[in-house]
Formats: C-alpha cells, sequence, structure tokens
C-alpha cells in the first residue's frame, strides 16, 4: 500500500476514533431520571470496539484479503469512511442539543424533521455503518468487512429498537406519526 495512503488512513481513523470517544464523554447525559439507556450504550461500545480490533487483527495477519491489484479499492473505502462520518456528524449537528450518546428523552425534547431527519430517523447511525462499511473496504478484506458489518448493525438495530420505544413512550402518536413518513436508516428502503 503506498505510504500517502497509510497517512491519510491513520489520520482520518484517529479523528474518528477521539471524535467518539470526545462524544461519549462530552455528550452523555447526567441526569439519571432521563435515562432509558438500559445499557445499550455499553453494549454497542463493547461490539464496536471488539468488532474493530479483530478487524484489524485478521487484516494483519492477512487473513481474508482480498486479492486485488487494484489499489483503488482502499481509496474507495477511506471516501466512504468519509462520507458516513460527514452523514453523521450532519445528523449530530442537526439535533444539537438533543443528541446525547445515551438514550434520554430531554425534559423539553422536541421531535426533529428537518435537515436528514426528514428522511430519515436515526442517520447518525446510518453514517455509522457507512463508515464502518468504509473501513472494511479499506482493509480491502472480505473478513474484516463482515465482522464490521453484521455484529455491528445487529447492535444498532437492537439500539434503534429501545430509542423507538422511548420515543414512542414520550411522544405517542406524534411519534408514530413521523414513523410514518420516515425509514430508520436509508431513505425510502428501510
Amino acid at each position: 500500500m503506498h505510504l500517502n495512503f497509510g497517512i491519510i488512513f491513520l489520520t482520518i481513523s484517529a479523528l474518528w476514533f477521539f471524535s467518539e470517544i470526545m462524544l461519549n464523554v462530552l455528550r452523555r447525559s447526567k441526569n439519571a431520571d432521563e435515562n432509558r439507556d438500559k445499557g445499550s450504550l455499553r453494549l454497542l461500545n463493547i461490539v464496536i470496539y471488539t468488532c474493530v480490533a479483530l478487524a484489524v487483527t485478521v487484516n494483519i495477519m492477512g487473513i481474508g484479503r482480498i486479492a486485488t491489484t487494484n489499489a483503488t479499492i482502499p481509496w474507495i473505502g477511506v471516501a466512504v469512511i468519509i462520507c458516513g462520518l460527514i452523514l453523521r456528524w450532519t445528523a449530530i449537528l442537526t439535533l444539537r442539543r438533543y443528541f446525547t450518546t445515551n438514550v434520554v428523552i430531554q425534559r423539553d425534547h422536541q421531535i426533529i424533521r428537518t435537515g436528514l431527519y426528514r428522511y430519515i430517523r436515526h442517520p447518525s447511525y446510518s453514517g455509522a455503518l457507512l463508515s464502518f462499511w468504509g473501513l472494511g473496504l479499506a482493509f480491502c478484506n472480505w473478513i474484516s468487512i463482515i465482522v464490521l458489518i453484521v455484529p455491528i448493525t445487529f447492535a444498532f438495530l437492537k439500539r434503534i429498537q429501545l430509542e423507538e420505544q422511548a420515543l414512542l413512550t414520550a411522544f405517542g402518536e406524534q411519534y408514530s406519526s413521523y414513523r410514518k413518513t420516515t425509514r430508520a436508516l436509508i431513505p425510502w428502503i428501510y
């Protein structure tokens, strides 16, 4: 792999990693009365960091490498990571103070229906999943792709289920109506 790719890939990966750490530290609600997380943040973090460590290990060991001389696949992976991060951060910035890393319904909470939320209810998760696809492609490793996508997707789906229940409980018909006009992760599909 070309040296420039390695530097760019490591820089983007480090920024991604540290931004997620900072989100977990700075955007976690401390109000126990509002917390409806039920341990889902811990589960999500365990699944994500375990899968990333396993994907990196498999890649370093050379198991599951995609046999190709096409150097564009890893670059496409980096581009997909960046697109996913842009999607995730756009969603986070749209929610502003309503964004927390644990499942919380705040006292003055509102359903946001602008920007990406006009089309999908969980665009920050869509962005994260897209970035994990990109990471697997950047590794150019089919085992890494599977390890990064399957368990992490299931963990996000479980988290979405919990969030949807909390929002339905808090907003009732208002959220139910919003669900009818949007999709969970992929516009017009799912």
